[in-house]
């Protein structure tokens, strides 16, 4: 009896250490890491309506100091300003609101999704969404003020799919749009090993066959 309650111990310790929470790898924030005027390659652009729809467009990381940010608030330590071009001064949309779909995306191959949550804030220009895998998660309309989003549910157990999609409203001349975003926490738990299911399996399985013989012999 002593061996089986040791065997289940240990099984237990295993599956514990192997399923140990860790940070979602994947998740970046905007223009972090990235020189100002270079693309940011985290994240995919698509842009799908408005006047100024670009065939090749790219998320490019913004620089203090160049207008628009005056009115933006000013990219910080962790996060820089995204825009549709280089020229982050550009105007856009002069006659029809423009989306812009900015996406990121994270597998959570080995681990388990049902465990996986996040945290995270944006601003965008003018207003914006934030969706999990198609999921909507949050709404939000300033490029002065944080706008909140949080998921613990909607995980896929191979890759995941993050969306910004940013309005750009309409305005002929001195407009320009761009996406702010930062995750602020991440966790998932890794899957059990298939060695340490077989133990702990195994340890049930014994204990079972005790019981009965107790039975039994009763």
């Amino acid at each position: 009896m002593k061996f089986i309650v040791t065997v289940c111990a240990l099984a237990t310790a295993l599956i514990s250490a192997s399923a140990g929470a860790s940070t979602i790898t994947g998740l970046y924030n905007t223009g972090q890491g990235f020189a100002s005027g270079t693309k940011d390659t985290h994240y995919n652009l698509t842009v799908t309506q408005g006047s100024t729809v670009l065939s090749d467009a790219m998320a490019y990381a913004t620089s203090n100091g160049v207008w628009p940010i005056s009115p933006w608030m000013a990219n910080g330590e962790f996060s820089k300003w995204i825009t549709p071009s280089r020229d982050q001064a550009q105007s856009y949309d002069p006659v029809q609101e423009g989306l812009y779909r900015y996406s990121l995306t994270f597998d959570l191959g080995g681990y388990a999704a049902s465990s996986a949550k996040f945290t995270g804030r944006f601003m965008a220009d003018n207003a914006a969404q934030v969706f999990l895998n198609g999921n909507l998660l949050a709404s939000g309309s300033s490029f002065t003020e944080w706008s909140t989003f949080a998921a613990n549910t909607g995980f896929n157990p191979g890759l995941n799919r993050v969306d910004f999609v940013v309005r750009n409203f309409a305005q002929n001349g001195g407009n320009p749009t761009g996406l702010r975003a930062e995750f602020t926490s991440s966790s998932v738990s890794a899957v059990p090993e298939p060695a340490s299911m077989a133990i702990f399996m195994t340890g049930l399985a014994m204990a079972g066959l005790a019981g009965r013989r107790r039975q039994a012999n009763k």
